[in-house]
């Protein structure tokens, strides 16, 4: 039996539970274990878990583990809790870092009250204007790549009823996000690895926000790289400028900005509130 000690975190209502690797050194996490850490009924509860090294060159590497076990790829909201944490254990000097996750270097900077802003490299891999199979009926969609991969779907394009051409979703709450979003995420379009969907509606140049997440295989309250696919979609077919706002099922707002040089974007960046929650240890058996 040995102790491991935890942060609990929220980016956004995007949970997260963070291991320091300085304070459990002996720390050897699976893909069982993850499961037991997230379960929210005999577990901590999350939507995945982060674990935080120490880095010689940077100032510190964030491993990201969705709540099924799996090795994750990026996570924008789990990216500014990391971000949050390494101010909180001293590994920051003046709010500012430089970080890798997934051998990719990124950066970010703790702002005022909860927020934390992180830069994220340009979206890549986009397509436009296609259809995806799902609900009986074809939908209009689009895809990028954020960090991770991810379907935009703007809901006016779905059809409550297949039959009738004129009964499309007006009312994001209404849209059934994990029977879709999981029909979606498994299309053979996007094998091997699966995509996250996001379904959103624009009202008032702000983008509402629903995301179902691989690797959660749910829905969750925020998804930061989901975020930036959102805006970049809205960005090409809703003619929004930076900064562009998004709404998010917890009723918490990010911000997706950057620059826009010909048809590159730069200095992409997602911002929003990240917070501590709880801290705690869990007991475990041969961790090692």
């Amino acid at each position: 039996m040995e102790k491991i000690y935890f942060v609990k975190m929220s980016g956004a209502g995007n949970d997260f539970i963070v291991f320091d690797r300085k304070i459990n050194p002996r720390l050897n996490l699976n893909s069982e274990l993850i499961q037991r850490f997230c379960d929210r009924r005999n577990g901590i509860g999350a939507d995945g878990v982060i674990t935080i090294s120490d880095s010689n060159e940077q100032n510190f590497v964030m491993d990201y583990y969705n709540s099924d076990g799996s090795f994750g790829a990026l996570c924008g909201n789990g990216a500014r809790c990391a971000v949050k944490y390494a101010q909180f254990s001293g590994r920051l000097n003046n709010g500012g870092a430089k970080f890798l996750a997934n051998n990719i270097l990124y950066s970010g900077k703790v702002l005022e009250g909860d927020a934390v802003q992180v830069y994220l490299n340009p979206p890549s891999n986009f397509r436009n204007s296609f259809k995806v199979k799902a609900a009986n009926q074809l939908i209009a969609a689009s895809y990028v790549n954020t960090g991770a991969p991810h379907v935009v779907i703007n809901i006016e394009e779905m059809l409550r009823d297949p039959k009738n051409l004129n009964s499309s979703y007006d009312n994001l709450d209404d849209v059934p996000v994990n029977e879709v979003g999981r029909e979606i995420r498994y299309l053979n379009d996007f094998a091997p690895e699966g995509t996250n969907v996001n379904f959103i509606k624009v009202k008032d140049g702000k983008i509402h926000i629903r995301t179902y997440e691989r690797g959660v295989e749910a829905e969750t309250l925020a998804c930061g790289t989901g975020a930036v696919a959102a805006a970049y979609s809205g960005l090409i077919n809703e003619k929004l400028v930076p900064p562009v706002y998004l709404k998010t099922r917890g009723g918490d707002e990010l911000i997706v900005d950057f620059k826009k040089e010909g048809d590159e974007l730069k200095e992409v960046s997602l911002r929003g509130p990240a917070k501590i929650i709880f801290s705690g240890e869990i007991t475990v058996n041969n961790i090692h």
